[in-house]
């Protein structure tokens, strides 16, 4: 931090050149009001050296302080000698010094204390949009090129290159200043973070240019800092996202093992329990219990197949292969065939299905076979979550520019904060051993009807229970 105070340092050029110029000035000045009597000479000089003092710092103001010193007596008497003849001339002359080094001083450092506030102030604006560029979230390769192209004019560069190692990759920065030569002073600064290298920053001025001054190499290693933290925080970023990946694919898989151990064990008990009964010979059946028995067993047996679908719709759905084949649909021929495919389903709920749609649908272009297995999932996820007496709705509606299909169900419903959730891969939320699922059905229902540019959502109900609603696109062109 600067400390308070006058700061010397070394001259410059430019402060030698202000206090000459200034103390000639004012002597051509005052040789030309000499009329006008010494007091007008030595304002002119006191003049001088507060003009030298803010254009050239306070080495100007005091090179023209001492000039003006030597200067002032022989205008007072042009005999091209330096002589006090009395006391009081050389006490006039002392204290003319003492009060023009005074002036020379105090203005010069007011001077460098504002050219020095607004240097600071550049570099701070300078490195706010340099870490505005780093925390913008672009490509490390554009946010990189673009934070060697901001350095080029402020410090006065033909070229400036970054080297990094990103996730193991060479990464390379490079900006280049128009109608500038590379060839002058090299500056090679290293990007470290903490006890790690990542790379380094070459800075090159114009050929013909002097070298970087101490400002600038501290601006330069300032910037250099930043870049490098950034790119450290990028670097640990990456790994915790990777790591939050891989603990979410954890998750997943313990999920999905859980899942399917119970959803298989439930139906292949079911189906061995069913043709140990049937083979056992000290067990008589009737016609009836035979039945019974095969068609709990095919019933299983679909409930299995319909398993080991979701399970290969949802491995095509994280490939990203799952691809509609369409063709036009009638969507009530679809609730019809799956409405009397569960209807045995519903019977041993003891859970009523009513169905309402309007006579002459429009068809929609859509692949029959997805469009049967959402509603199939709509109606099996609404029917295991109702209780028995109650009654699951089917509405189908023609809105713009699309079918729309609402399943209504008299269950515990889908609370606020559960509705999107509910559309997750393995979610089950607060379900009951009689009402668990596999956690798929509306995770795949979702993904086709999204594939089919159409949308789908848990909507509001009168009363209680949930509703699971989705609307297909008439026009095949239209994405809702």
């Amino acid at each position: 931090m600067d400390q308070p105070g006058f700061a010397l340092g070394r001259p410059s050029w430019r402060a030698v050149a202000t206090g000459v110029v200034a103390t000639l000035v004012a002597t051509l000045l005052s040789l030309a009001s000499t009329d006008l009597g010494s007091a007008s000479s030595v304002a002119v000089f006191m003049l001088a050296v507060t003009v030298a003092a803010v254009t050239g710092g306070i080495w100007g103001g005091l090179l023209t302080a001492v000039l003006a010193s030597i200067v002032l007596p022989i205008v007072e008497e042009p005999t091209l000698t330096l002589r006090f003849d009395e006391a009081r001339d050389l006490i006039a002359a002392v204290v003319f010094f003492a009060i023009a080094l005074v002036v020379g001083l105090v203005v010069g450092n007011a001077a460098d204390e504002r050219a020095n506030a607004a240097r600071r102030e550049r570099e701070a604006r300078l490195l706010a949009m340099l870490s505005s560029t780093l925390l913008s979230g672009d490509l490390p390769e554009q946010v990189l090129d673009d934070f060697a192209q901001i350095l080029l004019e402020p410090l006065g560069l033909a070229t400036c290159t970054i080297s990094v190692v990103l996730d193991g990759q060479d990464v390379q920065a490079r900006a280049t200043a128009e109608g500038l030569d590379p060839g002058g002073p090299t500056e090679i600064v290293p990007l470290v973070a903490g006890s790690m290298a990542l790379g380094t920053l070459v800075a090159e001025r114009p050929d013909g240019r002097r070298a970087f001054t101490r400002d600038q190499r501290l601006l330069l290693e300032a910037a250099t800092r930043q870049a490098a933290v950034a790119l450290d925080r990028a670097r640990l970023d990456a790994r915790a996202r990777l790591a939050q990946v891989d603990a979410e694919t954890a998750q997943l898989r313990a999920a999905m093992f859980s899942s399917v151990t119970h959803d298989l064990r439930t139906p292949l008990a079911s189906i061995k329990a069913g043709v140990t009964s049937l083979l056992d010979e000290s067990v008589t059946h009737d016609a009836g219990q035979e039945r019974e028995l095969l068609m709990t067993i095919l019933e299983e047996t679909d409930r299995l197949n319909r398993l080991v679908g979701n399970i290969l719709d949802l491995a095509k759905i994280r490939a990203g292969a799952l691809i509609p084949r369409r063709s036009p649909t009638a969507i009530d021929e679809i609730v019809e065939a799956v409405a009397a495919r569960l209807q045995r389903r519903f019977e041993d709920a003891g859970v009523a299905l009513e169905v309402s749609m309007p006579p002459a649908l429009p068809e929609i272009p859509a692949d029959p076979v997805q469009a049967d297995q959402v509603v199939t999932n709509l109606l099996e996820n609404a029917v295991r979550h109702s209780p028995r007496g109650a009654a699951v709705r089917v509405h189908v509606s023609v809105v713009p520019k699309a079918i729309r299909l609402r399943v209504t169900d008299q269950g515990d419903g889908i609370s606020v904060e559960d509705r999107e959730k509910v559309f997750e891969a393995f979610y089950r939320g607060h379900e009951t051993p009689e009402s668990a699922g596999s956690g798929l059905g509306l995770a795949i229902a979702r993904a086709i009807v999204m594939a089919h540019g159409g949308r789908i959502w848990v909507d509001e109900t009168m009363g209680g229970g949930a509703a699971v609603a989705f609307e297909l696109p008439i026009d095949e062109t239209v994405v809702l």
